[in-house]
């Protein structure tokens, strides 16, 4: 056969439970000619990516690629520990902002603080906790870092503490960007949506999705 990760000839390497198992010659990989379980399949992680972009929860994954709800969040954690952060550009402009949403229970508020680059639209730092100075800061040092030339924020007291006032802005049309993208994750991430029963029961879990929308 040949092998399903990288296409190379394999040979016997054993059994398991009656099934002939094959290694591949090429890049060592142990499989099968068909396997039973769905989660086993080839591309069930690039599929599991695709729905939870089309804000579909953890049973609803559950039920259209015939896997446990168990194991669509281990895949997701172990994809989202695969992901890293993207090199940020010197000298640009930011938008920043926070969105609001729970974790277990409503009055258990966590909240997405999170920072765009104005031009490409793409996320380039993100952090899920409450809304303190002490998780605002952590984002702000990570654009200060990176020498912006702009950051443009709403009316919240803690950002004019934090960024020094010849590079911040505040001005309500400044941040359209910002709240596009904050009605863009409410959309296509189901667990974010205002009213709905799909809801985060794990701020790990809410982080792993957050990190396969913006950087998968």
């Amino acid at each position: 056969m040949q092998c399903l990760k990288c296409s190379g000839l394999c040979s016997k390497w054993g059994s398991i439970n009656g099934k002939q198992r094959y290694r591949c010659r090429k890049c060592g990989v142990t499989q099968c000619l068909a396997y039973y379980y769905n989660a086993c399949k080839p591309n069930v992680d690039q599929q599991i990516v695709g729905l939870i972009k089309e804000s579909c929860g953890i049973r609803s994954i559950s039920r259209l690629l015939h896997i446990s709800p168990v194991t669509v969040i281990k895949r997701i954690l172990r994809i989202a520990e695969t992901i890293k952060k993207p090199s940020i550009a010197i000298g640009r402009i930011y938008e920043a902002d926070e969105l609001k949403t729970y974790v277990k229970r409503k009055d258990n508020e966590q909240w997405v603080i999170y920072a765009i680059d104005r031009h490409s639209k793409k996320v380039v730092d993100f952090r899920v906790g409450r809304r303190t100075k002490k998780n605002i800061e952590v984002l702000i040092n990570t654009l200060l870092i990176s020498a912006a030339s702009r950051i443009y924020t709403d009316g919240l007291t803690t950002y004019k503490s934090l960024i020094p006032q010849q590079l911040h802005t505040v001005k309500a049309y400044n941040i359209n960007r910002k709240e596009r993208t904050n009605l863009s994750l409410r959309t296509h991430l189901k667990r974010l949506s205002r009213k709905t029963i799909c809801y985060s029961k794990c701020a790990a879990v809410l982080t792993a999705c957050l990190k396969i929308y913006f950087w998968f």
